[in-house]
């Protein structure tokens, strides 16, 4: 099945905004909602629908904040896939999917994300795919991890 990303429109808002993660995933990540709103706050987020053909099968947020560091930092952030989707290899091919969705948008560069440290399968995940950990922590207590 072919994967995409598609920009969050006026014509696919309203789904993303029923996307769930599992109940035991709610703790790491913000809903659909609150990252709406975040994109509009810090116009550097481009939030993103993730299709399987012609379903919406989950959500991701990335972007370059040029005030971060000396060239800025480009962010893959909040992945999610809806809880009726997981357990099906859609995060993994979504994460190599985004990685060169936003390396095509921004030129080759390093990578970033965050993680909670007990969010175990996205850290096993984010590893299998080049991340490592850079010794730093977010705002708000997330450990980021960097693909060079």
């Amino acid at each position: 099945m072919d994967l995409s990303i598609h920009d969050v429109t006026a014509s696919n808002y309203r789904e993303i905004l029923q996307l769930q993660v599992a109940d035991s995933q709610k703790g790491f990540i913000e809903t659909p909602y609150q990252c709406l709103e975040d994109s509009v706050t810090w116009k550097q987020f481009r939030p993103v629908g993730l299709y399987a053909g012609e379903t919406l099968v989950g959500f991701a947020m990335y972007g370059l904040f040029e005030e971060e560091g000396l060239a800025g930092r480009l962010w893959i952030d909040r992945l999610l896939i809806d809880v009726r989707y997981q357990g099906q290899g859609y995060g993994k091919r979504f994460m190599v999917l985004l990685i060169a969705h936003v390396l095509e948008q921004y030129g080759q560069q390093p990578i970033y994300l965050s993680v909670y440290p007990d969010n175990m399968n996205a850290i096993r995940l984010y590893e299998q795919l080049g991340f490592s950990f850079t010794g730093e922590l977010d705002e708000h207590g997330e450990h980021i991890m960097k693909k060079s």
